[in-house]
């Protein structure tokens, strides 16, 4: 059972952070103004989770507020009018104000309008009960918990619920939060919310593509997102943001090769094996769909390319300097994606010696050393420079001098 939420700010906030929201509750009461922590921090707070950053809602004048807390704190402030918020940076703790608003969709899938309201408003724009929660920060009433929601009974049965029927209607992005966060924390869906889901599903075509790929993102930056994934392939959520995603046990298998790979697990990688069975005309669709950005729009085509190029790298004797030749133009994510997931054994070893040591082979004579040895610039210069980095990725040249050795060589046989 959860206890009392002013013990847990205690123990769960840094000093750094509870000293900060004290003095935000100070600043508010000599205001006449009400300030509540709310969101993600004060569900994870009750779970006794770590959480980093903090949401202040303020029921009038955030900006203000934010002004002030800023200049006692020493704080950093950026102020955003047009939406009546502000962020103060302290050190590194991020601390974001809220004016306390109500919103309306105009129609499915728009992003809503909003308008000043009371923390209840605030809370019941929310997404889930467990996120629908504040806590009181003015003096007097510090460390009271808000929750008209019943978001505390959810925590404590360990249940995502929406707040109301036409909650994934009017944003369905919340159908791929939903899954998240259940697959985050070990929960479960909440009978009726599971079936609104099931129900709503079509809305996703409703919502832009660079909104669904931020989900997915954020999808993919969980620890094990591939849970999340296949959550979502069985609940029919990927078939609707791409008719050939699937999140099934082999994409399990490859996310956690990529995650016990020495490369960083980037963006750009996750969306290359995510498409990593994709027909080039299917990846085509997935990016114009997505509007991804152009590293990762650059990965998803790369990979499908050169996945068709992987049996020219399993042929027995291919020399360092063919398998340079033919990566040449491919991106590292796309590399790394094949690497990653290909299921010949001489392929993966090529494909990893080239990301760990033949890219990064140099020559120790450069295009000045040559042309002071004889070599005229012009075509013939960047040849000569390709063969003799070819003679050292092959091990026919090692040092500097065996370089120098060659190219007197080669002047001497005319080239």
């Amino acid at each position: 059972m959860i206890t009392n939420p002013l013990l847990r700010l205690e123990r769960r906030l840094s000093p750094e952070a509870l000293a900060l929201i004290q003095r935000a509750g100070a600043l508010a009461a000599k205001g006449r103004l009400r300030i509540y922590l709310v969101g993600g921090v004060v569900r994870d707070v009750l779970m006794n989770r770590p959480s980093a950053d903090l949401d202040l809602v303020v029921e009038g004048n955030a900006i203000g507020l934010a002004g002030s807390l800023a200049r006692e704190s020493n704080g950093r402030l950026v102020i955003h009018r047009r939406f009546g918020t502000a962020k103060i940076r302290l050190g590194s703790l991020n601390v974001d104000l809220a004016m306390a608003r109500a919103e309306t969709y105009a129609r499915p899938g728009a992003l809503p309008s909003v308008q000043p309201g009371s923390i209840q408003d605030d809370l019941a724009r929310r997404d889930f009960t467990v996120n629908a929660m504040a806590i009181r920060l003015e003096r007097g009433g510090f460390g009271q918990l808000v929750d008209p929601f019943g978001g505390q009974a959810d925590l404590d049965n360990r249940l995502i619920r929406v707040l109301h029927d036409r909650s994934f209607i009017d944003d369905a992005t919340r159908m791929l939060r939903a899954v998240r966060y259940e697959q985050r924390f070990g929960f479960r869906l909440e009978p009726d919310t599971e079936k609104l889901l099931r129900r709503d599903v079509g809305m996703l075509r409703s919502i832009s593509g660079d909104r669904i790929r931020h989900e997915l993102e954020m999808m993919l930056g969980e620890e094990q997102p591939e849970k999340a994934l296949k959550r979502a392939g069985e609940l029919g959520l990927l078939a609707e943001v791409h008719p050939a995603l699937e999140g099934n046990g082999w994409l399990a298998e490859v996310f956690r090769k990529a995650r016990e790979a020495a490369a960083p697990q980037t963006v750009a990688l996750y969306f290359a094996l995510l498409t990593y069975r994709f027909k080039e005309t299917q990846c085509e669709d997935f990016t114009h769909r997505l509007k991804t950005p152009g590293p990762v729009s650059q990965a998803v085509r790369d990979t499908a390319r050169l996945r068709q190029q992987l049996p020219s790298l399993a042929q027995p004797c291919l020399a360092p300097s063919a398998v340079f030749e033919l990566l040449q133009g491919y991106s590292l994510a796309s590399i790394q994606a094949c690497a990653i997931a290909t299921d010949s054994a001489v392929v993966r070893e090529r494909l990893t010696l080239y990301l760990t040591r033949w890219r990064r082979v140099r020559t120790g004579l450069d295009g000045s050393a040559l042309q002071k040895m004889g070599v005229p610039a012009g075509p013939e210069l960047g040849r000569l420079l390709k063969e003799l980095r070819d003679a050292k990725l092959d091990g026919r040249i090692v040092t500097r001098e065996d370089e120098i050795e060659l190219v007197q060589r080669w002047l001497s046989q005319g080239r």
